[in-house]
């Protein structure tokens, strides 16, 4: 038998380890949304920074493109805001755009002053074009912006003495204080233990949710885990129908969906089909700098049009009409990737195709990254911010991380409350190995079929009839998964209930329990909005409603399992 000691302690006791009871605030996520966070939050204030792998895993490490921002003496943060609005399909606030790009180019001071090192071109900021930017705006180093970013964050935190990293540690719930649903803390599985941790405010930054849709350039730690935990605690959410997908991904059998950056277009890439034609422009004028969406339809449909595998097939992205001292100067990264898996970017094309890679929806904040739930925050990608509306513009997304990071510098904290966790219980759980096995088997196939299920019925192109035969499939699974004995009891626990589970192997088989119950909340939550949505715009495509209709220029809102249409956006 496999016995679950369970210790249920006062709030006060703390667990086995150095994790105190409580925080000023916690962080949740460790890309670059979370690290620059807890920078910028003031050093008065005792941190906890949480992250369920490592400090360096996270999608804003595998980011490739840049960072946007207006620093140019032929730019300006006005045609920044004209190239966002255009890209998000009537769906941005303006005043987020506004803000977002007015407070670009102070913030790339800061990460430079922090030390991040930017290519340079005779001494000045280099700056590269991407799809649907009008002027060469985009700031790189090489093609691992996004781990020359983390990295230096990281290096950065970790000599702040106000903030502890908590490394391998998984968030399960949030801590509302019963009468006045302020949040005040989070539940964690950490080093064997569940135990309850307050703090005086939660910020999650856990980044997107990719690993719903069986094809993603996100890295397997993006569960959507803070938008089914904000979910769940009745925080609004906003356009979670709204997903971008990036039209190049490293298309080979047994690799990762690796993404070839778009400013491998920008820097002159053509895509081509069997023949060699380059087909994109008979999709919109741009070709292969149209917009992220546009080109990932074009992708789609020319592979419907012209494959007898469309599902599996790809088309072909030609570096070779850029210099070959270019390519090993700017895309490094993308020539060793590419060489490991038998191309060589010098003298073949790259197989392509299109894969989920950033969701435009999220927690619904303000300018502030307040949620409707006192003591709750949100940002990054984890956030709807209104910046990115229905379609986000490349390089925009490090960028929106930075400048909403920033605004925790004003954090003001509310006076936690007493806490009103339980004293000690003693309890105890038995599953003998038998029924673990099969609760682990239920949950590995729930896990293997959910994002294929995604994929088919909510991916590139969608249709009223897949998309409800995904929200039956779906919920008879969340009925499965909630039958579970491990789910029956941890759905049990009070706030407050510290739980010691001494089996060495429960950290797995925990993370896989609540990345699949995250999961399924996350299909639940698109499937659903893709369907509310009766029309077509940006990262959102319905077949049986192909055009952009005015009258759905709002925003889908959504709160337990209610579902509404924000008022019409005038100024998207």
């Amino acid at each position: 038998m496999i016995t679950l000691s369970i210790l249920f302690r006062s709030s006060t006791t703390l667990p086995q380890t150095d994790i105190p009871h409580q925080f000023d605030v916690l962080v949740v996520g460790a890309g670059a949304a979370g690290l620059y966070t807890a920078l910028c939050i003031p050093n008065r204030l005792r941190v906890g920074l949480i992250t369920k792998q490592t400090v360096s895993l996270s999608a804003s490490d595998w980011a490739q493109g840049g960072i946007a921002a207006a620093v140019a003496p032929e730019d300006s943060p006005s045609l920044h805001v004209e190239d966002t609005l255009k890209a998000g399909a009537g769906l941005c606030d303006r005043t987020a755009v506004e803000f977002i790009a007015q407070r670009a180019p102070s913030c790339i001071q800061s990460l430079v002053d922090l030390g991040v090192a930017f290519d340079r071109h005779h001494g000045n900021l280099a700056l590269t074009l991407e799809a649907a930017h009008s002027r060469h705006r985009v700031l790189h180093a090489a093609d691992t912006t996004g781990r020359e970013v983390t990295t230096t964050l990281t290096a950065q935190v970790l000599k702040r003495r106000n903030i502890q990293v908590i490394q391998k540690a998984l968030a399960l719930n949030l801590w509302l204080e019963a009468q006045t649903q302020h949040c005040q803390g989070i539940s964690l599985f950490y080093q064997g233990q569940i135990c309850w941790i307050q703090a005086g405010a939660v910020i999650l930054a856990t980044g997107g949710g990719g690993q719903v849709f069986a094809q993603t350039t996100n890295p397997a730690v993006s569960t959507g885990d803070g938008v089914a935990l904000a979910w769940r605690a009745g925080a609004i959410l906003r356009d979670l129908e709204f997903v971008q997908f990036h039209p190049t991904a490293l298309t080979k059998p047994g690799a990762d969906r690796f993404l070839i950056s778009e400013a491998v277009r920008g820097e002159g890439a053509h895509l081509i089909d069997n023949t060699g034609r380059r087909f994109a422009f008979d999709y919109h004028k741009d070709g292969e700098l149209a917009p992220r969406d546009v080109v990932s339809r074009a992708i789609f449909s020319h592979l419907q049009r012209t494959s007898s595998h469309p599902a599996t097939d790809h088309v072909w992205l030609d570096m070779r009409p850029i210099s070959p001292d270019k390519i090993r100067h700017r895309f490094p990264n993308i020539i060793q990737v590419c060489q490991r898996w038998g191309v060589d970017v010098f003298c073949e094309p790259i197989p392509v195709a299109p894969a989920a890679h950033y969701w435009m929806g999220g927690i619904a904040t303000d300018l502030h990254n307040h949620t409707n739930i006192p003591g709750l925050y949100a940002v990054g990608e984890t956030a709807s911010t209104g910046v990115h509306g229905a379609n986000r513009l490349a390089s925009n997304s490090l960028l929106e991380c930075i400048v909403f990071g920033a605004q925790m510098a004003d954090l003001k904290l509310a006076n936690l409350p007493p806490s009103d966790a339980p004293m000690a219980i003693m309890r105890e759980l038995e599953l003998s190995e038998h029924q673990w096995q099969t609760q682990q088997q239920k949950l590995q196939e729930l896990r293997q079929n959910l994002p294929s299920l995604v994929w088919q019925n909510a991916g590139i192109c969608r249709q009223e009839s897949g998309l409800a035969t995904a929200i039956s499939t779906i919920k008879s699974w969340q009925q499965d998964f909630n039958h579970l004995p491990l789910s029956k009891y941890l759905f049990a626990l009070n706030p407050g209930e510290n739980i010691n589970l001494p089996s060495p192997d429960m950290a797995s088989k925990l993370q896989l329990w609540a990345e699949t119950r995250n999961l399924l909340d996350v299909a639940y939550l698109i499937i659903n909005s893709a369907l509310f949505r009766t029309e077509s715009r940006g990262g959102h495509y319905r077949t049986d409603f192909p055009h952009t209709d005015l009258s759905w220029q709002v925003h889908t809102l959504i709160q337990g399992h209610k579902w509404w249409k924000s008022p019409q956006i005038i100024d998207g």
